[in-house]
């Protein structure tokens, strides 16, 4: 049986997750992000426990198909953008969500503006955002490393992006001490 669980956006949070299950007395077969296969089905009072067990540590079980396939465009989108290094040809996220969730492009935008207030591409910027201040916090990358590794066409589209999001310069951000960061899950 696989769960599905939102707000699973690293490595930590597999372990995490992974720990939860066991305690409860679960066999997990796979875990990736956003999804645990386990052997079996967990009783309803075991899977309660399960439920109330994530959510203390900042995760939800997913019970419905819509809210399933949110997380997983979620799920998906950060991983490609925090987790996996950019080849160097231009990404399409519309086709790579398309071949990942099986789904049509058009109802998967549909389906997510309606349930996230935000579309898509909005939320593709949003995490690509974090991860530019990230890597501008970090200073291990030049900005123009920063923007080929993210599949801007150009650092100046990478900068002319981060000041209509932030209101700031890539270089103004660096400028200041204290850095405004989300957590993955709360973008």
């Amino acid at each position: 049986m696989i769960l599905f669980i939102k707000n699973m956006v690293c490595a930590r949070c597999e372990r995490t997750v992974g720990r939860l299950l066991a305690a409860a007395g679960l066999r997990v077969k796979d875990l990736r992000l956003g999804e645990v296969d386990i052997e079996g089905e967990p009783a309803p009072e075991q899977r309660e426990a399960i439920r109330l067990a994530l959510y203390e540590e900042g995760f939800e079980l997913l019970e419905d198909r819509t809210s399933r396939l949110i997380e997983q465009i979620k799920t998906i989108v950060i991983n490609e953008i925090h987790h996996e290094a950019q080849k160097p040809e231009m990404m399409n996220f519309s086709e790579f969500l398309k071949n990942r969730t099986g789904y049509d492009y058009s109802h998967l935008s549909k389906l997510f503006s309606s349930t996230q207030g935000m579309t898509i591409e909005k939320y593709i910027i949003m995490q690509k955002i974090e991860r530019v201040k990230e890597h501008l916090i970090y200073d291990e990358l030049t900005l123009s490393e920063i923007a080929w590794q993210l599949g801007y066409s150009s650092s100046q589209h990478l900068s002319n992006q981060f000041r209509q999001v932030t209101g700031m310069t890539p270089t103004q951000f660096k400028s200041i001490n204290q850095h405004d960061r989300k957590r993955l899950d709360e973008v």
